[in-house]
């Protein structure tokens, strides 16, 4: 009884240990401080959340200048932050830095008040979460 016992034992500790190694999530991707993700959404260290526009047709490149920085200002860089993975620090136009993930320049939407508002998703059909 004993040795059946035990064998049960072993059996079901193996059982359990490859449920939980394919359960385990898969690492989180590498991002900057300045960043992580929430709720399937990147977002600041704010918790504020980042948006994508679909009008940035060139990787890495900004479309959003002028009156659109009012409404969508840029997730900016500092000057001692460094590319990571498939986050790249662009140069903006007017010079300005700012941080892109997988090619798509980030943003901030202006009416977003508090940490993990989500106002800008879906606005005018060309402006959604950043997602990993």
């Amino acid at each position: 009884m004993r040795i059946f016992t035990s064998m049960t034992m072993a059996a079901a500790a193996i059982a359990l240990s490859a449920t939980l190694s394919a359960q385990t999530p898969a690492p989180a991707p590498a991002m900057p401080a300045a960043a992580h993700v929430m709720g399937g959404v990147i977002m600041d260290a704010k918790m504020m959340s980042l948006y994508t526009f679909d009008n940035d047709k060139e990787a890495n490149k900004s479309a959003c200048a002028g009156n659109c920085l009012v409404n969508w200002p840029a997730f900016a860089a500092t000057a001692t932050d460094k590319e990571l993975g498939d986050w790249k620090i662009i140069t903006r136009d007017d010079g300005a830095k700012q941080w892109s993930y997988k090619g798509k320049p980030l943003y901030y939407y202006a009416q977003d008040k508090a940490a993990r508002d989500k106002n800008g998703d879906g606005r005018g059909g060309v402006w959604h979460l950043a997602k990993p």
